[in-house]
């Protein structure tokens, strides 16, 4: 009996996971177009929320807390919570949004005035997730549904759904492309990108755990970044200088810093034929890179249009259907051509990926269609 209700339950929490992917996906450039594999992967089960609590008539007042847009893909993650709000014009009265400039302190008074302020629901970016548990799991209690979006409060109670592209992932099947290109041999220097941020430190993490059932392959620095293009470009430079052409890959966990790091072995004076292997989605300038200089490359975006799929939540809470506990959105694999290795292969080709006539600027995998451009973006959001 018990069996088969977890079957049912599981069953049913891939039938939600999928619907409320289907605006993502439709709109984002992406050939792989099933569940999550990391869904399909999760050892773990994914248990269904039953939102019939939070069922209210619309339209709705949603708060957005955000923790910043101090990067290019936080930008454009933004900009999807956006497109998503002024599509659902229908539904929703009135979108209150604030920012947190990566504060976690103002983010937290931030909560409190969207609180003040009759909300239906609450979603929130967490500039750092400690430290927001305990004003979200406040507002939870006051009847105010939470979704948190990129990353995970520690306490379930803080929120009813989370919404994610799986950093783990991302950085497993980087590490374990660079880690096979190299024959499992070599010298590699890894790039995260912001110190404390739990995206960076659990890539980093992941990306450890690969690299070491390799014990050939030597970690010759670590350097954090700040998912800067510049700071990746700085930060590699140096590190080139000690160690020069004993470098045989780098691993990236963003294109924002990756694409810095090509430009940094470039102004050394390297080839594009002595370039190593390197990872790093997000950035179409990183994919431009790839492409023009013809390195082994593999990049995985850490999706923006987690933003979009996190207002296909909100709804659904709203109106009463049942939601994942976490709600994974997918990601794509683009490999350079004749560089897939025996574990990790292409969703799609590099050269069926980049953007060659869109800016170095752009962040893949946003999901508001082939004409966005985060430089002229303009919607109308509901304001009530």
């Amino acid at each position: 009996m018990n069996s088969d209700v977890n079957m049912t339950r599981r069953s049913f929490a891939a039938l939600t996971a999928g619907a409320a992917l289907t605006v993502a996906a439709r709109l984002a450039r992406a050939d792989y177009v099933g569940l999550p594999r990391t869904f399909l992967w999760n050892p773990g089960f994914n248990d269904m929320v039953d939102t019939a609590k939070y069922k209210k008539t619309g339209p709705y007042t949603i708060g957005f807390a955000n923790a910043s847009q101090a990067d290019l893909w936080l930008v454009t993650f933004t900009h999807g919570v956006q497109f998503a709000a002024a599509n659902h014009r229908d539904k929703i009265k009135k979108f209150i949004a604030t920012d947190a400039n990566g504060d976690a302190s103002k983010q937290v008074s931030d909560i409190q005035d969207l609180m003040n302020q009759s909300i239906d629901l609450l979603v929130v970016n967490p500039a750092a997730a400690d430290p927001l548990d305990p004003i979200m799991a406040r507002a939870m209690k006051q009847g105010i549904p939470v979704v948190s979006v990129a990353r995970r409060p520690k306490n379930d109670s803080s929120f009813v759904s989370f919404v994610t592209a799986s950093d783990q992932a991302l950085a497993r099947v980087s590490a374990t492309w660079l880690a096979e290109r190299l024959g499992g041999k070599g010298n590699i220097v890894l790039l995260p990108g912001l110190a404390g941020a739990s995206p960076a430190e659990m890539r980093l993490q992941a990306a450890k755990e690969v690299f070491a059932q390799y014990p050939e392959l030597k970690i010759l620095d670590t350097q954090y970044t700040g998912w800067s293009p510049a700071n990746g470009k700085k930060v590699m430079s140096a590190v080139i200088q000690r160690y020069g052409k004993d470098i045989n890959g780098v691993w990236a966990d963003s294109g924002l810093q990756g694409s810095g790091a090509v430009e940094a072995f470039l102004g050394a004076g390297f080839k594009p034929n002595e370039l190593p292997p390197m990872t790093g989605g997000d950035l179409n300038r990183m994919y431009k890179l790839a492409m023009e200089n013809k390195f082994p490359f593999c990049g995985i975006d850490y999706t923006p249009s987690i933003g979009i799929s996190a207002m296909e939540v909100v709804l659904n809470i709203l109106q009463g259907k049942a939601v994942p506990k976490r709600l994974d959105v997918n990601f794509q694999v683009v490999i350079s051509d004749g560089d897939e290795t025996k574990s990790v292969k292409a969703d799609v080709a590099l050269k069926d990926y980049v953007r060659m006539d869109a800016a170095d600027d752009l962040i893949m995998g946003h999901g508001m269609g082939p004409t966005y451009d985060p430089k002229s973006f303009k919607v109308d959001l509901p304001k009530g």
